[in-house]
């Protein structure tokens, strides 16, 4: 048993796919699947995908998802059984995507507000006629 998306309805086998799924989309497009995650799950873009998976499914109805075998690596390009960890040193993969893709979003969001911050200087700008107000008095 999977999960509908709560938003386009696409189909995940489960809970942290289905995080991935709504995070992935609101940060490449925002829309929809942004404006939900704000709404049922603040502070998603701070969240791991499990603890997001938690939330997540608490409000995305149930669905029937043909049982494939689900063996892909989620972007790691050696498969878990082949890959060589020295003693005493995780993995870590994980952790650091993770930790790369909050630095995106958080990076993203800086981004975006310097530009709304920007036109909204540009727009005060223009309500005062020729922009020359301050200048000469």
């Amino acid at each position: 048993m999977g999960y509908a998306c709560p938003v386009c309805v696409v189909k995940q086998p489960d809970g942290e796919h289905l995080a991935h799924h709504l995070a992935f989309t609101a940060m490449l497009h925002g829309d929809e699947h942004e404006t939900w995650l704000d709404e049922h799950a603040p502070g998603w873009e701070n969240c791991g995908p499990e603890e997001l998976a938690e939330t997540v499914v608490e409000d995305a109805p149930e669905a029937d998802v043909p049982d494939v075998d689900h063996a892909h690596s989620h972007g790691e390009s050696i498969p878990a059984h082949d890959r060589r960890t020295p003693a005493g040193r995780g993995g870590g993969f994980d952790d650091e995507a993770a930790s790369v893709l909050q630095e995106a979003q958080a990076l993203t969001r800086a981004m975006m507000d310097d530009e709304e911050e920007k036109k909204e200087e540009e727009d005060d700008g223009d309500a005062g006629g020729n922009g020359d107000s301050d200048t000469h008095e």
